[in-house]
């Protein structure tokens, strides 16, 4: 028989934020927050981006650009409303300050989101793009070969980013930070394999993916060394001008790479997303069960993954099995495993010994139910018809 091709993309994506996970689904966003007193707090919102409506905001190369803008915006905004569940104890009158400010539509709050972001961008620019040419400059005396220094250039500005991730995951705030991506990543995979979205199957799935912030701005820093090779001017003042210049054109084509990445799984794309799945295991590090959980929340929210496994994998999970799926995770002790595999493929999990003989079918989830395997090969007493509810797809986030 042949085997059908299944696409996966799930069309959800998502940010880790202080204690807590964000996902988004077009255009409906959910922040789920771990709260100092344990409980998790959702808040479901809608973004509408720049320029909302305007189609050709949404033409290839052109959409990376507002995406990686809106990232920016939606960035700051969720962060800052993760951080108010954590911060320290504020007098009558700066309270009574934020109040009034609500009051008016949050205007403040809003000036206060785009100045740090635009100052954000203009110090990552300055770090990632202006520091490297001026670091470079010092070798012209022993390099004459202009496209020779335009690698190096790039190669140190590789550096000055690896160093960077390397050395803010020693603060424990963002190796936390970390530990939330992962969870992120591990949601999408788990969905996107074809898993039931629970703790005990997020947490065997791999917390590296394909689609990852981390990776785009990987390709940001490699495409950079190309478009800036062909920078052929004498004027120190122009060429600091150009690279700022192209950075618009660098982040468009950087985005049609991660956006065909997510929907393809071939040997050449897969070489070239490996260096930045790489780099993601220092962007993500394995999280524990609390952490997942507010990960699950936030996808929940936003997300029908029951409805998404019934129409890419052709099943639907029925509340007994959820019920039976909820006993063993509160039994369940074992040890966290991550595969960790380079491409994001999460179909050579480890499972603990203890848990070899538990009522955990993994068949049922294998890539059998999309490839036109029998229906026998699915457990039909975990399943039933299916709700019917919808669920959307969204461009990469």
């Amino acid at each position: 028989m042949a085997r059908k091709k299944c696409t996966r993309y799930s069309g959800i994506g998502g940010q880790a934020v202080l204690e807590g996970v964000m996902m988004k689904n077009q255009e409906k966003y959910a922040v789920a927050v771990r709260k100092p007193n344990g409980e998790i707090e959702v808040d479901v919102e809608h973004y509408h981006g720049v320029l909302h409506g305007q189609k050709w905001k949404n033409l290839p190369f052109v959409r990376g650009v507002f995406n990686f803008v809106e990232s920016l915006i939606l960035g700051m905004r969720i962060l800052n409303y993760s951080a108010s569940f954590y911060e320290e104890e504020e007098p009558q009158d700066a309270k009574s300050d934020k109040d009034s400010d609500k009051s008016k539509g949050g205007r403040g709050e809003t000036l206060v989101t785009t100045l740090v972001t635009v100052i954000s961008v203009v110090l990552a620019v300055g770090i990632f793009i202006v520091l490297p040419y001026f670091i470079t400059a010092h070798f012209e005396y022993y390099i004459r070969n202009r496209s020779l220094m335009a690698v190096v250039e790039g190669l140190i500005r590789i550096a000055i980013f690896l160093l960077y991730v390397t050395a803010i995951s020693l603060m424990k705030d963002i190796r936390r930070l970390y530990q939330y991506h992962g969870a992120e990543h591990k949601c999408i995979n788990c969905i996107e394999k074809g898993r039931p979205l629970t703790v005990h199957n997020v947490m065997r799935s791999s917390r590296l993916h394909k689609r990852c912030g981390t990776s785009f701005i990987f390709f940001v820093l490699f495409v950079s060394i190309i478009l800036f090779f062909f920078i052929r001017v004498d004027s120190v003042v122009q060429r600091v001008l150009w690279r700022v210049l192209l950075m618009p054109v660098v982040a468009g084509i950087s985005y049609e790479f991660i956006r065909l990445a997510g929907r393809t799984d071939n040997f050449f794309v897969n070489i070239l997303s490996a260096p930045g799945m790489l780099i993601q295991r220092l962007t993500t590090k394995e999280p524990d069960e609390s952490m997942v959980e507010v990960a699950i929340a936030s996808v929940e929210a936003v997300f029908d993954w029951k409805k998404y496994l019934f129409d890419t994998f052709g099943y639907e999970v029925d509340d007994a099995w959820m019920d039976e799926e909820a006993a063993m995770e509160a039994g369940y002790d074992g040890d966290v495993y991550d595969d960790d595999d380079v491409f994001g493929d999460t179909d050579d999990v480890f499972v603990d010994a203890d848990d070899a003989g538990d009522a955990y079918d993994d068949d049922a989830y294998d890539d059998d139910a999309c490839d036109g395997a029998d229906d026998e090969a699915v457990d039909e007493q975990y399943y039933e018809e299916p709700a019917g509810e919808e669920y959307h797809e969204e461009e990469d986030t």
